[in-house]
């Protein structure tokens, strides 16, 4: 009798279990993998999040019938993937629903890599049938400008899904030819609706942005498949840091005009010197991790023409003293590059110039001075001291040479205090000591510091 009621009591659990089983199965296929907002929180509403993260789910999944590579690029959301394993199992007990990709904002980042992205009716069509409202902005391709032609062909730059009161954005990231990622600004045009999104919340679009290349995983996140970058701490850092200006190309052609560049032979073989010079710096500093960028006639050749300045002779860039490393000499000296001169210590008026192929090298460091920053020299044979003073300014990439690199955000500020407001005439005789409109006297180095502060080679 015994044996009959364990019996008994098993298949009845046996039962129930399955029972239950069943019924989970039918409420996730009939309310949750259904397109649309249909989970309800305990009190029978929908919640914000909830919303959400049914208008992402609907969203990934039309990106991934149409094998669209998009990635997360939320800043808000990779923050809160970059924190450690401990804040994550703290945030999921609060909303083990929805623990990353809804932060409280009404908008949500993604970005596709453009090559892969085909005028597909088909999808935003689906999107359309799905409930989504689009907003498509346009703009010119760079990659078609230079100094010969000026593109008008238009690309998509920014696409922005709404549904339900929440805006997906995906940002079109192009390869560039200096083996970098590039999107566009966003910009609104006179007929668009200006209350479609909260502008002034999104995360991509104030500015053009440059990025390296990145390396995607997928990854899942509040049950859906996302890619995210591998480095997201990285790819945060550059988020914060990725303002790109165009060149100019429309003024750089009108001052061509006005005065024809040098094409010799020299000039030509110069600016091919040059180039590789500045890889091969870009790549140096890019080992001890010291950012910089274009300065002086170097940066005047960038913004004025869009080119290398062929009769100036020299590279010029510029270091902030606080990224100085004591190993910078014998990285470039390993890199091939012999030490010209050394002027100034670190505390005071440093510059190293160093020499390639018989084209210099000059770098100079820069120094916070209240509200200027300034850079020193010296001159050899009397130790004169000399400072030019900069208003202050930030740095924003670019490119010259097919090379990503960078320059002063207020670029026409740096260049008017370098070369005064006749800095679009070309200059073709420079006295470094007198020319300059932000250069003074300094003061002189004493002759017992002379074996340190003036090393010439």
């Amino acid at each position: 009798m015994p044996r009959v009621n364990r019996t008994a009591v098993l298949s009845l659990l046996i039962v129930s279990s399955s029972v239950f089983l069943l019924f989970q199965l039918y409420y996730y296929r009939k309310y949750v993998s259904k397109a649309g907002p249909h989970i309800l929180s305990r009190t029978g509403h929908l919640t914000s999040s909830e919303i959400q993260w049914q208008t992402v789910r609907i969203f990934l999944a039309l990106v991934r019938h149409y094998r669209l590579p998009v990635f997360l690029a939320d800043t808000a959301a990779l923050t809160l993937l970059s924190q450690d394993a401990l804040q994550h199992r703290e945030r999921l007990v609060q909303d083990p629903h929805c623990s990353f990709l809804c932060t409280g904002r009404p908008i949500i980042s993604f970005a596709l890599l453009a090559n892969a992205w085909k005028l597909d009716a088909g999808f935003l069509s689906a999107a359309e049938q799905k409930g989504f409202e689009l907003l498509q902005l346009r703009g010119t391709d760079p990659r078609l400008a230079s100094l010969d032609t000026l593109s008008g062909v238009e690309i998509p730059l920014h696409f922005l899904f709404r549904l339900h009161g929440y805006i997906i954005q995906v940002v079109f990231l192009y390869e560039r030819s200096g083996n970098y990622l590039w999107h566009g600004p966003l910009r609104l045009k006179p007929n668009m609706d200006r209350s479609f999104a909260p502008f002034l919340m999104l995360d991509y679009g104030r500015h053009a942005g440059a990025y390296d290349r990145l390396e995607l995983v997928l990854t899942v996140l509040d049950g859906l498949d996302v890619r995210v970058p591998r480095n997201v701490s990285r790819f945060l850092t550059e988020q914060q840091h990725s303002h790109f200006l165009e060149c100019h190309y429309r003024d750089a052609r009108n001052f061509l005009q006005l005065y024809p560049d040098d094409t010799s032979p020299a000039a030509v073989d110069f600016r091919r010197k040059a180039k590789s010079l500045l890889r091969l710096a870009a790549q140096t500093l890019a080992q001890l991790n010291i950012p910089f960028w274009l300065s002086s006639g170097t940066c005047l050749g960038w913004f004025r023409q869009c080119n290398i300045i062929s009769f100036s002779r020299d590279v010029d860039i510029g270091i902030f003293i606080t990224d100085f490393r004591s190993n910078i000499v014998a990285a470039f000296r390993d890199a091939g590059l012999s030490l010209k001169h050394k002027f100034g210590k670190v505390e005071d008026s440093l510059e190293l110039s160093f020499l390639s192929d018989d084209v210099k090298l000059d770098i100079f460091f820069f120094y916070k001075d209240g509200d200027v920053l300034w850079n020193g020299g010296t001159q050899a044979k009397s130790g004169k001291k000399f400072k030019y003073v900069f208003p202050q300014f930030s740095l924003c990439w670019a490119e010259l040479l097919e090379m990503k690199v960078r320059v002063p955000c207020e670029t026409l500020d740096y260049v008017r205090a370098n070369y005064g407001p006749s800095w679009s005439i070309p200059v073709m005789s420079w006295d470094w000591k007198s020319s300059p409109s932000n250069v003074q006297e300094n003061g002189v180095w004493p002759p017992t510091e002379w074996a340190d502060v003036i090393q010439v080679y």
